[in-house]
């Protein structure tokens, strides 16, 4: 209780509370008595979020036993308690906690002192400019102090500890430790000496998630692991998927909509794309009720990967939710709440993103105004994908195909994926690139262009270098890779028609043998081989978009349709390519384009 020298209603003297509504941790001496308390508290003010007592003595968890020989120093009292609860850390280290930034105090460096048998020091501090500035201070302090020392760094995936653990599962900390650096002073070589240690536990995967990532040709070789991950064909519009929804990692999430027919395959290659995730990350919903993202808790979806099977099927007030989710980043309710008297009031229910978002739908036209920062996928229903699929199933029946192997192909991806950080991305190019003009909404499409570079880059960050505010910046590597990638929705975007009606349009041109040629729907349907309500629906839209007209023939008054409007769609698409490749040739004369990724033609 603390004197503030205030009187209470009642005229007798009142306290202020010393660590109200904190949790309360002990610090302990040499001799594993408590000595000391520090106070965190629950509530979210920046203002009082730490409390110690007077002529604060002791350590957290406690003094180090005599036998350590590798030490872990966290930031933070949560972040060693965070580290506590990994079995397999608190084995095979030992944890002590600073008290901030400028927290390693002399009875840290006293116990530190009375370990005879310590051969390594690893800082696990923040992954901010604050941590990193103090990791550099009390390393040098400490080679200094013992120069015969291994003076290691490793860093957290999210800000602290505390909020990686929150976001992933427990053996992404011995990932990091197995990937610790040795720290560099100003006396000795300027190299990077990496700690290589052998994980206890097979790995999920052959290879080095980190040597992976820092490898040449990342976007390549990935490409070519999504596919061994079960993922036939598509190589164009998986690396897309993928590119899109690791966006849930950071601040501007983009968002995602495949859309094919019944049967095209589409939500399957959803479920691949999305069990590429960490597990942790990702919620996967079949149906979603009226009110339920309403109902959730406040930080339920921060920073998640949202997947929708059939986002056709969700109700208006679902939709509803998604959308303020995805362009807002939050859903206010205002609704009944009860107070702790159990009296019904009046109150607000917050919900917050920022969400990546992942949807199947057949009507992508429906949805596509409706969603900012949203790319259309249009799955491929070409005959020559077919026959992909079916020499893809014929293996599996046969035992060609080794389902372990392709779980673990996916382990290994989001191993990768958990080791990317969250940077901030400044792209020196980003005024020197122009999208056709002709493109529909050329203010969004510019926008998500602008975004998916900065994904590119993120995806680079262990090969991209950083500016003095540890920003990564982008190279002119990412803007040609983003125009390859990107390059089919930048043309659903310049053309009328969406993605399956585009292919479909395109597939009946070919099937007639000129541009006079009447023909029918039922012919139609047997030379192309779908039902016959996806082919009316598709008349339908191009007899709208007055791309075909139809009228009666013979005495039977059978209906004939005929191509009204023939555009060269392989030109158009040869002409936006070579433009914006040249832009970014241009970039750079020295550096040819080479293929970064291989496209789908």
């Amino acid at each position: 209780m603390i004197d503030k020298g205030i009187t209470g209603r009642t005229g007798e003297k009142a306290y202020g509370v010393f660590g109200k509504w904190c949790i309360c941790f002990a610090l302990k001496n040499r001799e594993n008595e408590v000595t000391g308390l520090y106070f965190r508290s629950t509530l979210n003010d920046k203002e009082s979020k730490h409390f110690y007592l007077k002529d604060r003595k002791g350590l957290y968890p406690s003094y180090p036993p005599k036998t350590t020989k590798k030490l872990i120093l966290t930031e933070a009292i949560i972040d060693g308690a965070s580290l506590l609860q990994v079995e397999a850390i608190a084995k095979e280290y030992e944890i002590l906690s600073c008290y901030g930034t400028n927290g390693l105090t002399g009875e840290h460096q006293q116990a530190i002192k009375e370990l005879p048998q310590l051969e390594e020091i690893i800082f696990f501090f923040d992954n901010d400019s604050a941590g990193k500035e103090a990791v550099k201070k009390y390393g040098a302090m400490l080679r200094a102090e013992y120069p015969k020392l291994k003076i290691t760094s490793a860093e957290p995936i999210n800000k602290d500890i505390n909020e990686t653990l929150q976001g992933h599962e427990e053996s992404i900390f011995i990932e990091l430790l197995n990937q610790r650096t040795a720290l560099i002073f100003s006396n000795e070589k300027s190299v990077e000496n990496k700690i290589t240690e052998q994980p206890k536990e097979p790995r999920t995967s052959t290879g080095n998630s980190i040597d992976f990532l820092k490898r040449k040709h990342l976007l390549k070789n990935l490409n070519a692991e999504i596919g061994k991950a079960g993922i036939v064909g598509e190589e164009n519009s998986r690396m897309l998927l993928f590119l899109i929804i690791i966006s849930y990692l950071n601040k501007n999430p983009l968002h995602a909509l495949i859309q094919g027919s019944s049967g095209s395959g589409k939500t399957r290659l959803l479920k691949i794309i999305s069990y590429l995730m960490p597990d942790e990350d990702v919620k996967r919903y079949t149906r979603v009720t009226d009110n339920s993202f309403y109902n959730q808790d406040e930080y339920f979806f921060v920073n998640k990967l949202i997947c929708f099977e059939d986002l056709d099927g969700l109700k208006e007030d679902a939709q509803l939710a998604v959308r303020e989710l995805q362009s807002n980043d939050i859903l206010r309710t205002s609704t009944s709440l009860k107070d702790k008297n159990g009296q019904i009031t009046g109150g607000e229910r917050i919900v917050r993103g920022p969400i990546a978002s992942l949807a199947c739908t057949t009507r992508g036209e429906i949805y596509e105004d409706n969603i900012s920062r949203s790319f259309l996928i249009a799955v491929d229903e070409s005959k020559e994908q077919t026959l992909k699929i079916i020499r893809y199933q014929n293996e599996v029946s046969a035992g060609m195909i080794d389902p372990q192997e392709q779980k673990k192909t996916s382990q290994f991806i989001q191993n990768c994926i958990r080791l990317l950080k969250p940077y901030e991305v400044i792209n020196p190019y980003a005024n020197k690139i122009q999208l056709p003009e002709s493109a529909h909404k050329i203010r969004r499409l510019n926008e998500l262009y602008q975004s998916f570079v900065k994904q590119i880059t993120l995806l680079n960050q262990y090969q991209r270098k950083q500016d003095k505010q540890g920003r990564l910046i982008t190279e002119t590597a990412d803007l040609q890779t983003a125009c390859e990638i990107l390059f089919e929705s930048i043309v659903l975007k310049v053309d009328e028609l969406d993605g399956s009606l585009r292919q479909f349009f395109e597939r009946l041109k070919s099937h007639l043998k000129d541009k006079e040629q009447e023909f029918t729907q039922r012919e139609l349907r047997q030379s192309l081989n779908i039902s016959k309500a996806q082919c009316s629906r598709f008349f339908n839209h191009l007899q709208e978009m007055e791309y075909i007209t139809a009228k009666y023939s013979g005495n039977q008054r059978k209906v004939c349709y005929k191509v009204d409007y023939w555009n060269n769609y392989a030109k158009v698409r040869a002409q936006i390519k070579d433009d914006l490749m040249n832009q970014i040739e241009g970039l750079d004369s020295r550096t040819p384009l080479k293929s970064i990724i291989e496209v789908s033609k």
